[in-house]
């Protein structure tokens, strides 16, 4: 019975709608998150497969970046969200303001720092939530269970999305790569590939699942910290590696009072 009533209870809150109070007759504040899925600018070779970017602290690759962050700042951003750590993105955005940070090709200091600075925004929300994806476990069964189709369809479709991306940066720059980076139809086919890891295991052991398992916490840990620092009316933008891209639009979609903006409606084309 206990039991029972505690579900009631939590039921009852989850259908009661956690906004802020309002005067009759006035309108919710909006609050409007962009995710900006990125590519990694320093080229730290941490995923599957890697992108090679030349050197963005070039002056052509410098003017690209500058005509990116102007574009972004029409959205008027009030937050900015990054993939670091909260203490590390802090302290290096504090540096940063004051022109004391060393010169860096990171993502996170040449977009969303850049950005932070010409919104006049105080402080910055590292989001980042760092996971060992147990990815060679799952590569394992499927070479001892015939199962290495899988893990080959895997390869394919990084190894030529990496391809079209390295010929859009090539050819267009970074801002149309960044478009393309962040076509959701794109991303969730890739996301998809989840899904093909899950025929990876047999019985109790499932090192798919536990590949999938660990992709999916890390995107809710970022989730969660992205709802705690956010603040009803704000505007955010949120700057993280491609790979998040569909997961943390559909963290935004499905959180009451937030607004999903498409990135792609203020990068430059």
């Amino acid at each position: 019975m206990k039991t029972c009533r505690l579900i009631a209870g939590l039921a009852a809150l989850m259908l009661t709608p956690a906004l802020p109070a309002q005067q009759p007759g006035e309108m919710p504040v909006p609050t409007k998150v962009m995710i900006v899925g990125t590519m990694h600018f320093a080229n730290p070779g941490l995923d599957y497969r890697n992108l090679a970017v030349d050197d963005v602290l070039a002056p052509k690759r410098q003017r690209e970046i500058t005509a990116i962050v102007q574009a972004l700042s029409r959205f008027s951003p009030t937050a900015i969200g990054v993939e670091w750590r909260d203490d590390a993105a802090s302290a290096a955005y504090a540096k940063y303001k004051n022109g004391a940070l060393p010169p860096s090709r990171d993502e996170t200091v040449q977009l969303g720092f850049a950005l932070a600075k010409l919104s006049k925004i105080d402080a910055v929300h590292g989001l980042g939530m760092p996971a060992d994806l147990p990815f060679e476990l799952a590569v394992a069964f499927a070479q001892a269970h015939g199962k290495q189709a899988i893990i080959d369809r895997v390869t394919a479709v990084s190894d030529k999305n990496v391809a079209a991306q390295e010929k859009s940066l090539k050819t267009k720059g970074i801002a149309a790569t960044l478009r393309l980076l962040n076509d959701p139809v794109a991303a969730n086919d890739t996301h998809s590939l989840y899904r093909e890891l899950l025929k990876l295991g047999a019985g109790d052991d499932q090192p798919g699942l536990e590949a999938t398992a660990t992709w999916y916490r890390r995107n809710l840990g970022i989730c969660a910290k992205l709802m705690q620092a956010i603040k009803p009316g704000d505007h955010m933008i949120v700057f993280i590696g491609a790979g998040h891209l569909t997961l943390m639009q559909q963290c935004v979609r499905e959180t009451p009072g937030f607004s999903l903006i498409d990135a792609r409606d203020y990068l430059p084309h």
